[in-house]
């Protein structure tokens, strides 16, 4: 067949990768325009862009889904089907209606559970063991086609959304590839979603990060995990911005104050919160490297009751 793909960031680039390397053609590829980046400004390309070049294949920028441009290049592509992975914009329904197989998506959860754009830090957020991957043929909605397959995929205590996200991108690769020849095959049977069962993961942004003390220290250690790489849990020492990158919850009874320090050992900072303990072992000062207690600890000297705040 021929396939176009459209996708951005990095758990894009494993479908892009499996396409590649299959019997079909990826004709063209379609991913957002490059951005600025950093603190210099300059502009980056998507790591689809980057895979699309190296392999020679077209590649469109549209800033706009219903350009007339845009739009002749998707039609001289002549595609019969168009793959999408992580693309971050809504396709109109003159591009859905476009290939005569439809356009295949590849989500990050078990639909219909984390509809949306944060499906991977969400599961984490929420505490959720088990996430996956689904292929559906998409529709005017968000995340509401008919499922296509589905994988799942085990989300350790350890993972963070950078790690799930790494595991699930190559996961949805693979799946990509056998959804594409099942529907060769005509041997695959599209599945309507059951709308009650639906939950929503919307986009995550920067505030999100600031650390409620007063939540149990398990919802605080899996939003920890659930928000790194990006945007990061965040709290505030005196003046000064501390990121959270590790921390571990356990159910140690304590009657201090939510945000106060009650133990500081060697390798990790205890703090109340409003159930149970939260021990931090690994955070990155304002304007400084990311550490562990330990080293940080090499450097500063601190002592049980400071208290962390959730606002400067």
């Amino acid at each position: 067949m021929r396939i176009v793909f459209m996708g951005t960031p990095a758990f894009a680039v494993p479908s892009l990768e499996a396409l590649l390397q299959s019997e079909d053609t990826v004709v063209g590829v379609v991913t957002q325009p490059d951005k600025p980046k950093g603190r210099g400004q300059m502009l980056a390309t998507s790591p689809i862009k980057q895979i699309a070049e190296k392999a020679g294949v077209p590649i469109v920028q549209p800033l706009k889904m219903k350009d007339p441009a845009f739009l002749d290049a998707l039609r001289a592509w002549q595609p019969d089907l168009i793959a999408v992975a992580a693309f971050g914009r809504i396709l109109p329904q003159i591009i859905l209606d476009l290939p005569p197989k439809g356009c295949v998506n590849v989500h990050g959860s078990l639909l219909p559970k984390y509809r949306g754009a944060g499906p991977i830090q969400w599961a984490i957020i929420n505490g959720e063991n088990e996430t996956g991957i689904t292929t559906m043929l998409m529709d005017a909605g968000m995340d509401t086609g008919a499922m296509l397959l589905q994988e799942r995929v085990r989300i350790d205590s350890e993972d963070t959304a950078g790690t799930l996200s790494e595991k699930l991108a190559k996961v949805g690769g693979s799946l990509l590839l056998e959804t594409i020849r099942q529907l060769k095959a005509g041997t695959l049977t599209p599945r309507p979603q059951d709308d009650s069962q639906a939950t929503m993961a919307p986009l995550l942004d920067k505030e999100m990060g600031q650390i409620d003390w007063s939540f149990a220290a398990i919802e605080i250690a899996n939003r920890v995990r659930g928000l790194s790489p990006w945007p990061g849990a965040f709290t505030h020492i005196n003046h000064e911005r501390w990121t959270i990158w590790k921390a571990k919850a356990s159910g140690d009874p304590t009657t201090a104050e939510p945000g106060t320090a009650v133990a500081v050992t060697k390798d990790a900072i205890h703090i109340a919160t409003g159930q149970g303990l939260l021990a931090i072992t690994e955070l990155q000062p304002a304007n400084s490297r990311r550490m562990t207690v330990q080293q940080y600890l090499a450097g500063h000297r601190l002592a049980p009751g400071f208290r962390l705040h959730s606002i400067q």
